[in-house]
């Protein structure tokens, strides 16, 4: 890293959730484009190391394509929280360096800074307590009484920008965050770190030592492929699983913090949203098509059809194409809880999204019925689905923009637009994009069984036979 310290840091994200893929109406990046950004300065970071789930990849991959960014993925088949992906990623460096005083910095994707000036100072403080034996945090300063938020008490002064951390606290309720909100000895946890990687893994060892053992498993067993390294699932399912904050750091005495007023927000809520947002007259932050009579200090999006609001203040409706939310603002927090309850009913909803990234392009499903299905999938130039079969559904596929390369059984030919053609249950095919426009088709699936599992492939150019 520059600035005198030894060393620069390894970058890690780690992506969880589908939004951080998204764009957001008032930032012109995703989140997770905007976390890869920060750490586009070669003379202080290395290449970056992403951990996400595999449902995520392609997302990842083409993120980091548009970007131009070289970075080693490693998927997760589920979540383990952060300390054990920290783990693999410190890992990942040491087989890849031989340097010493190997730094990482540790940015979940999906936070927003304004000042990404005082983020780079506050990361070369971090820095040089690291290279001490630090395991350092940022410490955001309290501007409400959040309780979504966990909290660090800031202890004895280390250095001119740093200091000890007194005691972490979890979220708290609100008449402790009222309190909090106006001490200046409490900050938000930023759950952003920097350490050296063998001050970590010794700490993890110390604390967790099973969660280190697994994890050398499962660094040693990594699957490889063209763009990613996948993590076993079987030897993975032994991982305890625990954050960063709860496995070392509440427990370490190497525990560090460096204030960071940069403009951070935590964008992991939909009232966190708002605040960001730019508000009406009537403070509401409205996205989309949306109609509002009397209704003050909202977030109101819509994503596909017209939403209407009367007479209703400090709510969240967020509407898609297959859900809307509604709730008040106050209790957005409790939106996890329905989340895990349609996880543990096995909804679709929480499986997959409307739009899924494939290496080829993108499908959206638009409609769906008792033993139908309607799509509309979008194929980059030079793009190619993989040749495949389904046993349990027939597909009608018509073209509305660009030319398509069908192949179907024994048969190759070019389907134009408002041309058709009918893919029969069983048979081979493949559909590709040889022009240099955007395929767009639309995908009317008809059978008993309409998941995506239900494919057998035989030849694909991304790997996935």
């Amino acid at each position: 890293m520059s600035g005198g310290l030894g060393s620069r840091l390894w970058p890690v994200s780690r992506s969880a959730q589908p939004k951080q893929f998204a764009k957001l109406p008032s930032i012109s990046k995703t989140l997770f484009e905007e976390t890869i950004c920060r750490v586009s300065d070669k003379e202080i970071f290395d290449d970056p190391i992403v951990i996400c789930n595999i449902e995520h990849r392609f997302l990842v991959a083409e993120q980091l394509r548009e970007l131009g960014v070289a970075s080693q993925v490693i998927l997760e088949p589920f979540g383990k929280s952060t300390a054990p992906a920290v783990a693999l990623a410190a890992l990942a460096v040491q087989k890849r360096s031989s340097a010493e005083d190997k730094l990482l910095l540790v940015l979940p994707a999906d936070h927003q800074i304004l000042d990404e000036h005082a983020l780079r100072l506050a990361i070369k403080h971090a820095g040089k307590l690291a290279m001490k034996g630090k395991l350092v945090t940022f410490g955001i300063p309290t501007r409400t009484p959040e309780t979504g938020y966990g909290y660090l008490q800031k202890g004895a002064t280390i250095s001119e920008d740093g200091f000890e951390v007194e005691r972490f606290i979890e979220k708290p309720n609100v008449t402790d965050a009222e309190s909090y909100a106006i001490d200046e000895h409490f900050f938000w946890n930023s759950g952003m770190f920097v350490f050296s990687i063998d001050i970590y893994l010794s700490e993890l060892t110390r604390f967790a030592p099973q969660m280190v053992s697994v994890c050398n498993e499962v660094f040693a067993s990594l699957e490889q492929t063209d763009d990613f390294q996948r993590i076993p699932a079987q030897i993975f399912e032994a991982c305890p699983a625990g954050s960063i904050d709860y496995t070392i750091m509440e427990k370490t005495d190497r525990a560090a913090m460096v204030p960071l007023d940069a403009g951070w927000s935590d964008l992991g809520s939909w009232n966190a949203l708002w605040e960001v947002q730019k508000k009406d007259k009537n403070n509401n932050a409205v996205i989309g098509d949306v109609v509002l009579e009397n209704v003050c200090g909202s977030y109101v999006q819509s994503n596909s059809r017209l939403v209407s609001v009367v007479g209703l203040e400090n709510i969240i409706i967020v509407e898609t194409a297959d859900a809307v939310l509604v709730t008040d603002r106050s209790n957005d927090q409790a939106v996890k809880n329905i989340v895990d309850a349609l996880s543990n009913e096995g909804r679709n909803e929480v499986r997959a999204g409307q739009r899924e990234t494939r290496p080829w392009g993108s499908f959206e499903t638009l409609f769906s019925g008792k033993g139908f299905k309607v799509k509309r999938i979008e194929v980059m130039s030079g793009g190619a689905l993989s040749l495949q079969s389904h046993q349990c559904r027939a597909e009608h596929w018509t073209v509305l923009g660009g030319s398509a390369w069908v192949e179907c059984g024994s048969k190759k030919f070019a389907l134009e637009h408002n041309e058709s053609t009918f893919i029969p249950r069983g048979s081979k095919h493949r559909l590709s994009n040889n022009s240099d426009e955007l395929l767009t088709v639309i995908e009317v699936q008809v059978g008993d069984y309409l998941e995506e599992d239900d494919i057998e492939r035989f030849e694909d150019a991304y790997g996935r036979v």
